[in-house]
């Protein structure tokens, strides 16, 4: 149970962290922190929800196995495709995220931001690449500096909160609190990371609850005393901080932590983005071999070989999205936005699953409809950013539809040829 509370709190935890309480703030200023409170709150039934099915349907397919089984191929290659094109922009936004700390740390502004952003993904996919691997132990450790980041960066800080600084509580109104969620949806992603590893647990039927409830438990701490310590301390220019950590840190330790933030978010952002990119890489492999996508994906699927394909697919959209930013100017919101909405997609058909395959009266399926009731509210929250993970379902439709033709006609010839 220990060991799947850390690797689920690690699929959760991430790089967002280290950005998005400074820019929640700016769109919501204290009234953010409800905005946090309610992900927080939506997280008990979607965790619950996705602890259920892993336990009842233990694949390591995650969300695409659950729409098969609930729904038909179709399902399952929208859930593939979106969470495989989720990738590219929520990769553009965690290696912002690595820059504002450098150009924070060494000046520069957005020039330095840019081109470290840049050398982060040009690292990642060579490492990437080359068939090298982060270890799962250096994993772990990875996430445990983002721990002691957070939590010195809290603690240190502190000291320095003002009351004052909660006040006016709501100064863009109440109706800026629901963006603020919608953008900190691209925190919570993760919770469906555990139901892939549900056939590693002794015991999943039992220890599998346990280590989702610790975890949520865990997140909501560690997430809420972030953000509260960003609002508190930093005050009215919360929204305006590119490395909002590291001010904390200035605040608690001096000017000299800077350069300590910015070696530690690079560390945390490298580790983060070659999951990113390895699990994507791996994805779409998969999908290529199973029809979902374009043959020309398929190589790399098999284990031990590196999806060299797939990953210069996801690394080329990855900086054709960051060159995107830089010429625009937009920063990383923009990013951060059309990934959260392709994971709300992801997790409205992964709940909606788990409401056709749980059984009637079962805590799961109770909860799975609490899930979807959020997740739809979230959803529409989205607004326009829900364009891209639209049009992507439309291109894995007609993906399908392709792959059925091809195999109908292959299966014609083979009956004429016989």
């Amino acid at each position: 149970m220990a060991q799947g509370t850390a690797l689920s709190v690690g699929a959760v935890l991430g790089t967002g962290v280290i950005a998005l309480p400074a820019l929640a703030a700016g769109i919501a200023g204290p009234a953010s922190l409800l905005a946090w409170l309610a992900l927080v709150v939506l997280s008990v039934p979607l965790a619950v929800a996705f602890a259920a099915l892993g336990a009842r349907h233990a694949d390591a397919g995650g969300v695409s196995t659950y729409a098969r089984l609930a729904f038909g191929e179709r399902s399952a290659a929208v859930a593939g495709w979106c969470f495989y094109l989720a990738i590219p922009p929520g990769a553009t936004a965690a290696a912002l995220f690595g820059g504002s700390y450098v150009s924070d740390a060494l000046g520069g502004g957005t020039p330095t931001t840019v081109v470290t952003a840049a050398g982060l993904m040009g690292t990642v996919t060579a490492v990437n690449a080359a068939g090298l691997r982060l270890t799962g132990r250096l994993q772990v450790v990875l996430f445990a500096l983002l721990l002691a980041l957070l939590t010195a960066a809290v603690l240190f800080s502190l000291p320095h909160a003002d009351t004052a600084n909660l006040r006016p509580f709501a100064p863009h109104g109440w109706s800026a609190v629901g963006p603020a969620a919608a953008l900190l949806v691209f925190c919570f992603a993760g919770w469906e990371a555990v139901a892939h590893l549900a056939g590693e647990f002794r015991r999943p039927d039992r220890d599998l609850p346990r280590a989702t409830g610790a975890a949520v438990a865990i997140v909501g701490v560690v997430y809420l005393a972030a953000a509260f310590a960003v609002v508190a301390v930093l005050g009215p220019g919360a929204g305006r901080s590119g490395a909002p950590l590291g001010d904390l840190m200035a605040r608690g330790l001096g000017e000299g932590a800077r350069p300590l933030a910015a070696v530690a978010a690079l560390l945390l952002t490298f580790g983060t983005m070659n999951a990113y990119f390895a699990g994507a890489a791996k994805l779409g492999a998969a999908l290529g071999r199973d029809g979902a996508l374009p043959r020309w994906f398929a190589r790399g699927s098999t284990a031990g070989e590196t999806p060299r394909r797939s990953l210069l697919f996801v690394a080329t959209l990855a900086l054709l999205t960051l060159a995107a930013v830089a010429v625009s100017g937009t920063g990383a919101e923009p990013a951060v936005m059309v990934s959260a909405a392709s994971f709300a997609v992801v997790y409205a058909i992964g709940v909606a699953a788990a409401i056709r395959l749980l059984p009637q009266r079962s805590w799961g399926r109770r909860c799975a409809w609490a899930a979807l009731a959020a997740v739809t509210a979230l959803l529409a929250l989205c607004g326009l950013h829900l364009a891209w993970p639209l049009l992507v379902t439309c291109a894995a439709l007609v993906s399908v539809r392709v792959t059925r033709r091809r195999r109908a006609r292959a299966a014609a010839c083979l009956a004429a040829a016989a």
